[in-house]
C-alpha cells in the first residue's frame, strides 16, 4: 500500500494511459510504463496537458481539435463535449467568444500535482513513511529541487532567519 502510493506521487503530472489519444503527450510514466493522471480520464488527460502546454492564456475546442486530429482519427464533437465535462468538473473556465468558448484551466499542472500529492499523501498511512517512500524514488535535481523547496518555505515562515540559512 505504501509503495503504491510512493509510486502514485512519483509520476510527473503527464503521465497518461497509453491508448490512441496519448501518442507524444506522454512524456512522463510511471515506472511500470502506464499510469492515468488522477481526477482525469484519457482523454480529458490529453486535452489538459494541451491546454497546460500552449503559450496562449485561453483555447478554444478548435484549436484543441486541430493538434489532436493531426495526430489521431477524432471527432470535433468528442473533443468539444470532453472540454465541455472539463468545465462541467470544474477544471476549464470559459468565455463565450462568438459562436464558440474560450477556456482556460482553472489550475496550473503544478497546482493540479500539488493536490494529487496531498491526496495521495492523507491516503498512504503513515505520511512519514509515504514521505520517505517518495523521497527516496525521485532523482537528484528533483531532491534538489525539493530541498531549494524547503529552503524558500522555511526562510518564508521564519523572517528572522539570516539568507542562505539552511532549514
Amino acid at each position: 500500500m505504501i509503495e503504491q502510493n510512493a509510486r502514485n506521487l512519483r509520476f510527473n503530472y503527464v503521465a497518461i494511459r497509453t491508448n490512441r489519444y496519448a501518442g507524444p503527450t506522454a512524456r512522463h510514466v510511471l515506472d511500470e510504463g502506464v499510469g492515468t493522471v488522477r481526477g482525469f480520464g484519457d482523454l480529458e488527460a490529453v486535452i489538459m496537458d494541451r491546454i497546460w502546454d500552449r503559450d496562449a492564456e485561453d483555447t478554444t475546442v478548435r484549436e484543441i481539435f486541430d493538434e489532436l486530429s493531426a495526430q489521431r482519427d477524432i471527432a470535433y464533437t468528442t473533443v468539444m463535449s470532453t472540454m465541455d465535462n472539463l468545465h462541467r468538473k470544474g477544471w476549464l473556465a470559459r468565455e463565450r467568444a462568438g459562436k464558440a468558448y474560450r477556456y482556460w484551466p482553472t489550475l496550473t499542472r503544478e497546482e493540479h500535482s500539488a493536490r494529487l500529492m496531498l491526496e495521495a499523501l492523507g491516503a498512504g498511512g503513515r505520511s512519514d513513511l509515504v514521505l520517505s517512500h517518495f523521497v527516496d524514488r525521485i532523482s537528484a535535481e528533483e531532491s534538489a529541487g525539493l530541498r531549494a523547496a524547503l529552503r524558500r518555505l522555511t526562510a518564508r515562515k521564519t523572517p528572522d532567519a539570516p539568507p542562505g540559512t539552511a532549514p
